[in-house]
């Protein structure tokens, strides 16, 4: 479950509300690749501005179209009481796996976020994936508690935003972190531009954006990986750097990849849920060369 490939699909939301046709071609692309997991309502899934009935909604979606691929369903929520409710609906709707993150209006605290981890482990069934995303939680996790939170049970992987940029430096990054970890719980890389260095550092996992939307581009990636061929690894990711521009350009992948999503018709080019706004047509434009040149659709 949490090794090789996750992919994280867009959530499309148009002015009709969730496009349900469109969310299932893009996963349809995820069964066709073959991808390890699918990991959904992540933070290009849109899990924050969606109701309750709307996450049911899309995991029922997810799990019905990926058939026998594991389903991970992020539970992120403000109050901890939500987050079990969350819990609840996502194991009903037959995850596989749960994607935690510490999100919250409050600043947290170390005791805070360790306090929420500590209370879903002794309520839910399906193990359990921090999901640690600065950018979008605003929280800082530390290496110590992630090894203090990965020690509970049930919790089986670590989702980093990133590595550092050299090799060294990632191999290092990802050693230090592993010291803290159980035996067991493995660690995951996204910030897709780090992927390669965080797959050559030694991560076991893949959680990817661009593997929601081209995940066969993803999967040559993470096959490579399994090989221990850390040329092809490099060379592989290195070959996507003009789409990492767009996603650092953009301020994130999220309407890069919305703006794909429409360019090859799998849904409309705004399908973001607002206040989200599309790119203008330029950006359009230039995202549809990359996906050309790179030959991605």
């Amino acid at each position: 479950m949490f090794t090789g490939l996750s992919a994280f699909p867009l959530t499309p939301v148009t002015a009709a509300g969730i496009d349900e046709k469109g969310f299932v071609h893009i996963l349809q692309r995820i069964v066709a690749a073959q991808a390890d997991s699918a990991g959904v309502l992540g933070s290009t899934g849109s899990y924050a501005y969606l109701t309750r009935e709307q996450r049911k909604r899309i995991a029922a979606l997810a799990k019905q179209t990926l058939g026998k691929i594991p389903m991970m369903v992020c539970i992120g929520a403000v109050g901890t009481d939500e987050v079990l409710r969350l819990a609840e609906d996502a194991q009903q709707a037959g995850a596989s796996a749960l994607l935690l993150p510490a999100l919250s209006y409050q600043k947290l605290n170390d005791d805070d976020v360790f306090g929420l981890f500590e209370t879903v482990s002794q309520r839910v069934s399906q193990p359990v994936c921090i999901y640690d995303n600065p950018g979008t939680s605003h929280f800082e996790f530390s290496d110590a508690l992630h090894g203090r939170i990965a020690a509970l049970p049930g919790v089986k992987s670590v989702k980093i935003p990133g590595v550092p940029g050299q090799p060294e430096a990632a191999r290092e990054r990802v050693a230090n972190l592993r010291r803290q970890l159980p035996a067991g719980v493995t660690i995951g890389v996204s910030g897709d531009a780090f992927a390669g260095l965080g797959l050559n550092a030694g991560c076991e996992a893949w959680y990817s954006v661009c593997g929601g939307l081209f995940p066969r581009t993803a999967k040559a990636i993470t096959n490579a990986a399994a090989r221990g061929d850390v040329a092809q690894v490099s060379a592989l990711s290195e070959r996507l750097n003009p789409l990492w521009d767009l996603f650092r350009r953009h301020g994130g992948s999220i309407r890069v990849i919305a703006a794909a999503a429409g360019i090859i018709g799998l849904t409309e080019i705004d399908c973001l849920p607002r206040p989200l706004r599309p790119l203008g047509a330029a950006d359009v434009a230039e995202i549809k060369q990359v996906i050309t040149s790179l030959e991605l659709a």
